[in-house]
Parts: C-alpha cells; structure tokens; sequence
C-alpha cells in the first residue's frame, strides 16, 4: 500500500506535486494489477488428420476444458483448435510457440522428448488417446507382402521417415529383409495428407499405389473393389499399440498448474464419453471434419473390434527401443514414464 502524504496550507508546491504523481503511480499499479488477474489464460490444442482425436473432439464441443477450469476456480479461459498434417509440424508449431497441446503418432513424442530432455522447455507426453491398428492397403493385386514391393511402387505416408507409418515401415522392413534393412523401403515413400492419399489410391490417375494410412481413410479405401491390405500394425508389434498420444513442453504445465490439471479432467471425462457412446461420438467427427461418410460407416470404425479409446500408454517403449537401433534416439528411456508426465504415471501403461 501507497501512504498518502497530508498536506497543511503551508506545505510546497513540491511536495503537492510529488502527492499527485504518488497518487498516479498508485492508481497505474492499481489498475495493471486488476488487469493482470483479469487476464484470461489460453490453451491451443493440435491434433492431425485421423480419427485417432476423438476425446478432442469431444472436449471441443462440450467444452470440457472450460468446464473443468471454472470447476477448479478459473472463470474463463481461451480454448483454440488446429489441424496439421504429420508430426514434424506439429512438432515446429510446438517448439516455436504456435500452439501448447500436440498430438499424434507415439514417435513424434518420442523425438521430441529425446531433443529437449534435460532442458526447461522438456517435452513430455500428456496420456494416450487410441489404440488402433493402421493398414497398408494397395490397389496392386501383386502385392501380397512387403517383400513384393518393386522400385516403381510408391507408399503414400503422411510424413516421410518420422510419421508413425514411416517408422512402422521400417520395424517391417526389419522383419522382412534383417535389422540391417530397416530402411529398404523408404525410397519408396512419399508424403501426403491422408485424405489426398486415399484419393490418389481410388483413382488410379497418380503413382502412388500403396497407402499406409489412418481410419477411416483406410477403411474408406477398402470399401472399392480391388483394394486389399498388404500390412497391419498390429502384426508387426505383435499386439496392440497406441495410435494416438497428446504432449506437451513441461514449461507450460509448470506455468499453468492448475490449468493443466483441468485438461486432465477434460481427458479422462471425454475418454468416458467415447467409450460410453461411441456413435455420438462419430458424429461429433463427421461434424468436425465435415466429412461425408455415413454415421453408420464412421460408428463401425470407432467401435472396431481391434480399437481402444484409452489414456493408457500400450506399447509404447517398442517404438522407443527400435528408434535407437535406427539412430532417431540417442538412447533408450528406461522406462514409458521417463517420456509422460506423472500426472499418467499410475495407469497400467508400457
């Protein structure tokens, strides 16, 4: 607190001055302070292009994350969704600032993990979204297996040699041609957005012929005659995995605790939701991406028998482990917790 100076009749026109320009400076903190708690925070969230998001969508139009913040005493707060195609974007747009939430294949965590571990700015993963297999289909009828891929064949992946369809392709060159191999077929993979994968796939006019893709794109595919699955990702992990996985920098958890732990609450609750209604959920996708796919289609993706709306990191450290043998990692974590933050730690991830 400022204390105001009393003046008498005789006091100096000096000291009059110095009253108001005390008066001014108590009325400027004042009111820089009141704007300061009025200030309203703001979280942006990205996700790619895949049903793998579905508690993002949830949350964005339930508008969990607000719920949850007024629940835990923040009245407002600025809520901001984008889209961007491959992990090395998403990635950029983290790092530079551009946005608080990323989200995608485990792989992208996993690389940016590795780069700023040991620094302020660490990334972390935030939970698991989905554990979901993605198929390599193709419109080649001579290809049955990996092995059967020519020079002349082309796989579109949504990013080249980070994309977790990318690494995927390599943990199956791997099994197909030795550990010296894994990146055999790399040369023949091109990156493109899911949805313009599927549509150079369905026409024939473009080169690429193979698609290592995401659902429903994938499951889109394979309703044309013709289209048959070379590969599941699940075959080549031998189990399920996670698809999707959300993270973030540990800067903005530690600067918004509170805040944070409002989006955790909107996760878990939105997870509930999906696994509660799954054709709702659908809809709220079909909505979102304004897709012209039936709710019928999109419900019989969404509660696909080999699909799992879970927070729960699943398989994770296979990808960890191989990253390292194909020079992406340095070295392996120990353990999926050293890459989430321990907010997740108690769930029976791996």
């Amino acid at each position: 607190m400022i204390e105001l100076f009393q003046f008498t009749r005789d006091e100096t026109p000096m000291k009059k001055r110095m009253f108001r320009l005390l008066l001014a400076a108590s009325v400027f903190v004042t009111f820089a302070a009141n704007a300061a708690t009025a200030q309203v925070p703001e979280i942006r969230l990205a996700r790619q292009f895949s049903m793998g998001y579905l508690q993002f969508n949830v949350m964005e139009h339930q508008q969990l994350i607000e719920k949850h913040a007024r629940a835990l005493g923040i009245p407002e707060v600025k809520v901001s969704w984008l889209t961007f195609n491959g992990p090395a974007a998403v990635n950029d747009a983290l790092l530079s600032g551009q946005i608080d939430i990323a989200a995608g294949g485990t792989p992208g965590l996993l690389l940016l993990w590795s780069k700023t571990k040991g620094t302020p700015n660490e990334v972390r993963g935030i939970s698991a979204m989905s554990s979901q297999p993605f198929l390599l289909n193709t419109r080649n009828p001579a290809i049955k297996t990996v092995t059967d891929l020519k020079d002349t064949d082309r796989i579109a992946v949504p990013a080249v040699k980070v994309s977790i369809q990318a690494i995927m392709l390599q943990m199956a060159a791997v099994k197909a041609f030795g550990p010296a191999n894994y990146g055999k077929l790399d040369t023949l993979t091109v990156s493109m957005p899911p949805p313009d994968a599927t549509i150079a796939l369905l026409s024939g006019a473009s080169e690429v012929n193979c698609a290592f893709s995401v659902p429903p794109f994938q499951n889109q595919q394979l309703e044309k005659a013709g289209i048959t699955t070379v590969l599941n990702s699940y075959d080549v992990m031998e189990g399920p995995h996670s698809f999707t996985v959300a993270w973030t920098s540990a800067r903005f958890r530690n600067s918004n605790p509170v805040l944070y732990k409002a989006l955790m609450a909107a996760m878990q609750e939105a997870t509930d939701i999906v696994n509660k209604d799954k054709r709702a959920a659908g809809a709220l996708w079909i909505s979102d991406s304004k897709s012209k796919l039936s709710l019928d289609f999109v419900f019989n993706v969404v509660a696909g028998p080999q699909v799992r709306w879970t927070m729960a990191p699943e398989n994770t450290m296979k990808f960890a482990r191989f990253m390292v043998t194909n020079g992406m990692l340095k070295e392996p974590p120990a353990s999926w917790r050293d890459y989430f933050f321990p907010e997740i730690h108690s769930a029976d991830g791996s």
